[in-house]
């Protein structure tokens, strides 16, 4: 195919993955970006050996090692002590196979400059309102009244808030409370990505997310976020520290409502997620819960998958069909997993949480379901590496890469 124009809009790490890639194939890229100065928005994410393959792909996993803190495992509590969540790396049969948590501002400045560096031309305060055919191209149109050049293609990587495509019926009823936080120490360990739970309707979790810093986050209903606001936030750091005394290290860090951000999910699945010169990815496509922690690595699978289609195909129709064979099985894989384990762990009523407790948790850890276990959580299942051609992750060379980093957290944990 031809080197062609081509439009993302969203600058955010689906946008960022696919204006790389597509600028080392020659085509002209410009990203629409509806701030006036790109910026991640978020705290902390798991990158799973999906993610880290398409990074090592572009050339940037061993930076993104470097930056970022290996997880070995998940364990979550209930009130009890009991674990009702737990996943090991180690069952994938990888060596030295990890997830790494990272901040989302360090995984967004990689991609950024790579992107620069690339040639992508961004264009800042353009918030996308909706797009037309024009003649041969497509043309988009913004909040001032202005409109693009006919691109040869739009890629629409504007998330959740995309104007490109439906918006969601309903957000999910929980939410989750962010915040970037110093690495509390002992005895938080560093390479376990640790939760505790209340029922469904209390999570608290910390990540180690490398440089010193970690993410907190606490589970919360939208529709009580207005009265966590207006509450003094010494009531709100004293329920957490109830469920789990240890975070008091934590919530003494923070001060004022303003260090946590509030995010919101929802479940949607696009329909139509390719059109005419149109191809929705990332989150305009298929957004989640994150509890399976797959967004930013179900991104960079979408804009590897979309590159590719693109350089093996002969027109433009050819290559967006393509992207649907290459990535439309998983996404739907996913999606229904993620739908279904959302509420044993996120939900104000008691039955899913007991669901969890006495059947879920105990019947995981039988058989082959501790490796079942670790294939989901890494994105594995339904074979997408494979699919794509991308190559296992070579983690004993990331390791050595980031050794300084990594010994660190080995030897936080074992202390």
């Amino acid at each position: 195919m031809k080197p062609l124009d081509i439009a993302i809009t969203g600058c955010g790490i689906a946008g960022l993955a696919s204006a790389i890639l597509l600028r080392r194939q020659r085509h002209t890229v410009t990203l629409y970006e509806r701030f006036a100065e790109p910026k991640p928005i978020g705290s902390g994410l798991m990158i799973q050996p999906t993610g880290l393959a398409v990074l090592q792909s572009m050339g940037l996993a061993q930076e993104a090692a470097e930056r970022g803190a290996p997880v070995d495992a998940l364990l979550g509590l209930n009130t009890e002590g009991e674990p009702v969540l737990e996943a090991s790396y180690g069952d994938l049969g990888m060596p030295e196979a990890v997830g790494l948590g990272i901040h989302r501002s360090n995984l967004f400045g990689i991609l950024y400059k790579s992107a620069r560096e690339a040639g992508a031309t961004i264009q800042t305060g353009r918030d996308v309102q909706d797009t037309d055919i024009a003649g041969d191209g497509r043309i988009l149109h913004f909040a001032n009244g202005s409109a693009s050049r006919p691109h040869d293609l739009v890629i629409d990587a504007a998330g959740l808030g995309s104007m490109l495509v439906p918006k969601p019926a309903a957000h999910l009823p929980f939410g989750a409370l962010w915040a970037t936080v110093d690495w509390p120490g002992e005895p938080f360990q560093p390479r376990i990505l640790e939760q505790r739970y209340a029922r469904a309707d209390q999570m608290v979790g910390v990540l180690a997310t490398g440089q010193g810093k970690a993410a907190f986050f606490w589970s919360l209903r939208a529709d009580e976020y207005d009265a966590w606001q207006a509450a003094p936030l010494d009531l709100w750091k004293a329920q957490v520290c109830a469920l789990w005394p240890e975070c008091e290290a934590i919530t003494a860090q923070l001060h004022t409502h303003d260090q946590l951000t509030f995010a919101r999910y929802a479940h949607r699945t696009t329909r139509a997620p390719v059109g005419e010169r149109i191809a929705h990815i990332g989150d305009a496509w298929h957004a989640a819960s994150p509890q399976l922690g797959q967004g930013a690595n179900m991104a960079l699978l979408d804009a590897y998958a979309l590159a590719k289609a693109i350089e093996s195909s002969d027109t433009i129709a050819a290559a967006l069909g393509q992207l649907l064979e290459l990535r439309q099985s998983h996404v739907k894989l996913y999606q229904a997993l993620t739908w279904g384990f959302t509420p044993p762990f996120q939900s104000s009523s008691i039955w899913p949480a007991l669901f969890r407790d006495l059947f879920m948790a105990p019947g995981s850890r039988i058989g082959p379901f501790p490796r079942l276990k670790a294939i989901t959580l890494s994105g594995l299942l339904g074979a997408p590496l494979e699919t794509l051609g991308l190559d296992v992750p070579d983690y004993p060379s990331l390791a050595a890469s980031a050794s300084n980093t990594w010994a660190r957290a080995s030897s936080l944990a074992q202390s």
